[in-house]
């Protein structure tokens, strides 16, 4: 199976709006929609705006994870919409693991000096992820004033990039 992670914009929202959605409400039961989420139907206003970027992982053509990233500062980004669909999770496939790497190396790339992400404690999974990536949860009163806040998330990590 070929894996490949390429920046996607708006000719890709029904796919992205379909595996994520698919994911918060159906796999974890998070109730969030379409509605709460209109970043996903202008990928490239929202992520490529101010410098950011939005990236897709593809197995054999099929579009199977995201990542993104917000730029909201000069040096620092936001993670967000990391997701991969739950067949192609794991070490085995890498996924999650090159969509992260890919979104780093771009920050860097950016000058930026520090990633900050925001999720719910439901994603434990994920948390461990981050962590074993060198994210450290932070208070959310430790997030940048001008981070962009989603409304569920509830626990907060940093990673410098220096």
């Amino acid at each position: 199976m070929k894996i490949e992670i390429s920046p996607i914009e708006n000719e890709y929202a029904e796919q992205v709006i379909d595996l994520i959605l698919s994911i918060q409400q159906k796999e974890f039961n998070v109730a969030i929609t379409l509605a709460d989420q209109p970043d996903l139907l202008e990928i490239k206003n929202f992520y490529y705006r101010d410098g950011g970027c939005f990236w897709g992982a593809f197995a054999d053509g099929e579009l199977v994870g995201t990542i993104a990233l917000i730029k909201f500062d000069a040096q620092a980004g936001a993670i967000r919409k990391m997701f991969v669909k739950k067949e192609f999770r794991g070490k085995e496939f890498g996924i999650a693991q090159l969509l992260l790497d890919t979104l780093i190396d771009s920050s860097r790339e950016k000058g930026l000096n520090n990633l900050y992400l925001g999720t719910i404690t439901i994603l434990a999974a994920a948390l461990r992820f981050y962590e074993k990536n060198g994210f450290v949860r932070i208070a959310k009163e430790s997030l940048p004033e001008t981070f962009p806040l989603m409304s569920a998330d509830n626990v907060f990590c940093n990673l410098p990039l220096d």
